[in-house]
């Protein structure tokens, strides 16, 4: 019933999955009832649109034109103060080539005084699980969830959107229970995007399994470099603290979902070139070229004047420092 709830709230939004009717019929002899909701058709999911893509090369336009239709579909929930909590690729279908999100099965709405909502109970898939949202041993607090953990989850399909995979996909369960909220454990950003070919049983949405198929085969021959601002996007989302996480409308203005050219790393200046009498010794000074020239046509005339055996090397350095003394107070 809260599904139909918050489906009728966002009715005639384009980027939210339509209801067109629902029934709820009562179990027999007390039994549970049933819930039938009836829903626009969507033709694929994110998910295995992203399984049938995996063998392609990196492309930045495919990818944001489809991370923008997320981001606008999470910005029409949070606008109505709604938490999904369950973000993941297999909760967006393409309708008539548009991006939709569905599954409101956990979604909560956020009270108008409050900025998160508490569970009593673990929710979402394990590996779009935000570190806040990862319950403790023996209920030791309850859970507080809120529109950051939706940026979460955003960050690790972006992160599969870029690399083929969430980010925690290569741990067991217990491994990325504890490894989510773990500060010290450092998700790595690859400078390249290696595509590679899926494994027979691997999941199409990242589920909270781990495949017991063979790994993937890289290929490593259409390895694409990545941008320095999708990769700070991606790390913008994925920050373990909720409060730093950036929000849907900073994401919405980043350069590269905007087509803009990254701002290129200026070099820093190159030294300033030295005048002449800087590199000279406290004792030298700069003479002028004129000076210069008539000093060497003196020291040679002196040389030619003297018969060989009279001038030595000391005396023609003598006379040298001679004239450069008296040139220096020209």
């Amino acid at each position: 019933m809260n599904e139909i709830a918050l489906l009728k709230r966002l009715e005639g939004n384009s980027r939210i999955i339509r209801l067109i009717d629902s029934e709820v019929r009562n179990g027999q002899s007390g039994g549970k009832g049933q819930l039938l909701l009836v829903m626009e058709c969507g033709e694929i999911d994110l998910a295995r649109l992203l399984q049938e893509r995996q063998s392609e090369p990196l492309n930045l336009l495919w990818i944001g034109y489809y991370w923008q239709q997320i981001l606008q579909a999470v910005q029409v929930i949070h606008d109505e103060k709604i938490v999904h909590s369950d973000l993941k690729p297999a909760n967006f279908v393409l309708v008539k080539g548009q991006l939709k999100l569905i599954d409101f099965g956990i979604a909560n709405a956020i009270a108008n005084d409050t900025t998160n909502i508490q569970r009593d109970h673990q929710i979402g898939t394990v590996n779009y699980m935000s570190p806040e949202a990862i319950e403790l041993p023996e209920g030791m607090r309850r859970l507080k969830v809120g529109r950051p953990s939706d940026v979460w989850s955003l960050g690790c399909i972006l992160y599969q959107m870029i690399y083929g995979h969430p980010p925690f996909q290569h741990l067991s369960i217990y491994q990325k229970m504890k490894a989510i909220p773990d500060p010290g454990f450092e998700i790595e950003f690859p400078g390249e995007a290696v595509p590679s070919i899926p494994s027979a049983r691997g999941s199409t949405d990242g589920g909270s399994s781990q495949s017991n198929s063979s790994p993937a085969k890289k290929l490593t021959h259409l390895a694409q470099p990545i941008r320095r601002d999708v990769i700070d996007t991606m790390k913008r989302c994925l920050l373990r603290a909720p409060k730093d996480r950036a929000t849907i409308p900073d994401l919405l203005a980043d350069d590269w979902l905007l087509m803009k050219e990254p701002t290129p790393i200026t070099p820093p200046p190159p030294p300033p070139i030295p005048d002449r009498a800087d590199l000279l010794a406290e004792d030298e000074a700069v003479i002028n070229p004129f000076y210069m020239h008539q000093l060497l046509i003196h020291v040679y005339r002196t040389a030619a004047s003297r018969r060989a055996e009279e001038v030595t090397i000391q005396d023609l350095e003598a006379e040298a420092r001679r004239l450069v003394f008296e040139l220096q107070t020209v």
